[in-house]
């Protein structure tokens, strides 16, 4: 039903912008267009896995593969016309309009769709009697998620555990106690009273697991295993697969395959956008170092960029000295070495403007975590646990650690410790509207500013 609601909507969308404009009739040539753009999408659609069980995942994934399925219908479909040197047969205005609008109409479908079954699990209907094994603390976060998500139709009848109370996590009273051993769960499943098992033991008890599962395969109940990767403090985790093996990344980049080609389409314009924008006032600040002291406009200093590779990065020079050596002094309140014009260009982030070459060019980014220089990296990563890992991003102009007020002078550890928390932070959360979101705090933000000296 839901590959013929997107057909039909599709196709719906392109005939109504016809009777809505009406310019010209409707040609073979749009039955072709429309009814190749409806087969390219359940092709895509299909590829993407958009026609799966979308229970319990969030609705953003659900209709970010709706665009980018369709994105892909646009391409072949604006090639084809091309290659056969047919566009100027079609409508242009009818054209843009239905490009535009399918989208956005198979994803409100979609939406509605989800709010009603959504409205029909938390009034008891198409629910999934849950179960799980072990009584673990992720056992505990899944029956949370469970409890505070009745929209996801899930009825959860208990913990089944054979360990004594004394090893098994002690759970909140809300959930009750143990209401049964593994060979209880499994007797459960066999009489069709569970319909989904989550088996969350720690790593450590597999041949526990690898028995519960053979037990339970002489069911017909959905196993699910929750691994307690957790222990691992994850950087954007994810499965994948290494040939026909299945695997899990501990510390991976978010920045594979298309959302790699979103970030950097981001820096492209916006970068060329703002380089635009901040040359003359790049010009201004040029001769107003020049005529305020002595010595070169720009400051250059060695940094860590992508993967720890060192990159020069360019600054406005605001001080007498131009430390790039094995110890850099932090600049500090009051810092004698700042001259009065820096000053002012360090509070206003000005003396950061020359990095948008580095955006545009490529070797830094907009958003990301701030570069630090080569004698600090080379301290706080024997000192924080997990440093390094910030760099499996391309450094950035600004980051979600300087709009929450981390930046500037880091004269104690918990201060470099908060910054580095928010930079992974912002890896594990990445997203094209989070980096807008940043990007506008930089601007209008109120914390942005502090400790800027």
């Amino acid at each position: 039903m839901q590959r013929i609601a997107d057909a039909g909507w599709i196709v719906l969308v392109h005939v109504g912008f016809y009777a809505l404009y009406g310019g010209r009739a409707w040609t073979d040539h749009d039955t072709v267009a429309t009814g190749g753009a409806a087969l390219l999408f359940l092709f895509a659609a299909e590829a993407a896995g958009l026609y799966q069980a979308w229970r319990g995942v969030p609705l953003r994934k659900e209709l970010f593969r709706v665009f980018l399925s369709w994105t892909f219908v646009v391409t072949v479909l604006l090639f084809g016309a091309f290659v056969l040197k047919e566009s100027e047969t079609f409508s242009r205005l009818v054209t843009v309009s239905w490009f535009l609008a399918a989208p956005v109409v198979v994803s409100t479908w979609r939406s509605v769709v989800r709010l009603a079954l959504q409205e029909m699990r938390k009034r008891g209907r198409n629910t999934r009697r849950v179960a799980i094994a072990g009584m673990t603390e992720m056992g505990e976060r899944v029956a949370k998620s469970i409890q505070e998500s009745p929209w996801l139709g899930m009825q959860l009848l208990g913990f089944f555990d054979d360990r004594t109370p004394e090893r098994c996590h002690e759970l909140e009273s809300e959930f009750g106690d143990c209401i049964g051993g593994f060979d209880d769960l499994v007797k459960w499943a066999r009489d069709g009273d569970i319909d989904l098992i989550y088996v969350a033991l720690p790593l450590k008890a597999e041949p526990r697991v690898n028995a519960i599962l053979r037990k339970l395969a002489d069911t017909t109940a959905s196993v699910y295993m929750v691994p307690d990767f957790f222990v691992f403090d994850l950087l954007h985790g994810r499965w994948s697969q290494l040939d026909d093996i299945p695997v899990v990344s501990v510390f991976e980049t978010p920045f594979y395959g298309v959302s790699g080609w979103v970030k950097r389409f981001e820096d492209i314009v916006l970068g060329s956008l703002f380089l635009a924008i901040a040359s003359v006032p790049m010009l201004l600040v040029a001769i107003g170092i020049k005529l305020t002291s002595r010595g070169p406009i720009f400051f250059q200093q060695r940094r860590y960029g992508l993967n720890g590779e060192v990159i020069p990065v360019l600054k406005f020079r605001t001080m007498t000295v131009a430390e790039d050596g094995g110890a850099v002094t932090q600049a500090k309140k009051n810092d004698s070495r700042i001259t009065p014009f820096g000053a002012f260009l360090r509070r206003m982030s000005l003396d950061e403007l020359p990095q948008l070459l580095h955006v545009v060019t490529g070797s830094m980014s907009l958003v990301g975590p701030r570069p630090h220089a080569v004698a600090h990296n080379e301290e706080y990563r024997q000192r924080i646990h997990g440093y390094m890992l910030r760099h499996k991003v391309k450094p950035g102009l600004t980051g979600w650690a300087q709009v929450n007020g981390w930046r500037g002078e880091t004269d104690t550890l918990h201060k470099m410790e908060m910054r580095v928390e928010h930079d992974l932070e912002y890896i594990r959360r990445w997203g094209l509207l989070f980096d807008l979101k940043i990007i506008f705090l930089t601007v209008f933000g109120s914390k942005v500013r502090q400790n800027a000296y």
